[in-house]
């Protein structure tokens, strides 16, 4: 056994479950300067905080327009897990951006590591951490702190809200991202 592939057995059995997503090179550090990231751009954008108070209300209103009459506590437990799973998605799940002009230089950040260039504690960080945190509290008060929905919407939360701390920057689990050594 070669010690390249010593180095690659090596790597693959400690990073099995966690992984940290190597710093950038030069090239792409100078290649996210060269020009605006308008996939995390938006987020600073006049208004663009209101979109999600927007989407909450229509989810609501979708969940109670229903033709399956679904109780109140029912519906805003729909409403923040739908909010939740979208959130995850577009913000944790879904990395790089979808233009081609920046040579790949945020393909290995997912949208909440491009925001403000990945600064901590930014406004729009400090907005986008309060935002399902908020929705948790009014969720929890509309379902009269039942338990079942409670925890649902609990766990919701803590899925979303995790990801964001500045602990987990750059820091991958492989069940959710795949395997770094399959790119």
């Amino acid at each position: 056994m070669n010690s390249s592939t010593k180095t690659k057995a090596r790597r693959r059995r400690s990073s099995s479950l966690m992984y940290t997503e190597p710093a950038e090179s030069m090239e792409h550090i100078s290649d996210q300067a060269a020009l605006p990231n308008l996939n995390a751009e938006w987020v600073n954008s006049k208004g663009a905080w209101m979109i999600h108070f927007v989407l909450i209300v229509v989810l609501k209103i979708f969940y109670d327009i229903l033709p399956i009459k679904l109780s109140q506590e029912v519906s805003w437990t729909l409403t923040n897990l739908s909010y939740m799973l979208g959130s995850y998605i577009m913000f944790h799940w879904v990395r790089g951006t979808p233009f081609e002009f920046n040579s790949g230089a945020y393909d290995n950040l997912n949208m909440w590591e491009q925001i403000d260039n990945g600064d901590q504690y930014t406004p729009s960080k400090k907005f986008l951490l309060s935002v399902p945190i908020i929705l948790f509290l009014v969720s929890t008060h509309y379902t009269h702190y039942d338990l079942t929905f409670f925890t649902i919407n609990f766990l919701a939360t803590v899925a979303v809200v995790i990801p964001k701390l500045p602990a987990l920057h750059r820091l991958r689990l492989v069940i959710f991202s795949g395997d770094p050594n399959d790119r």
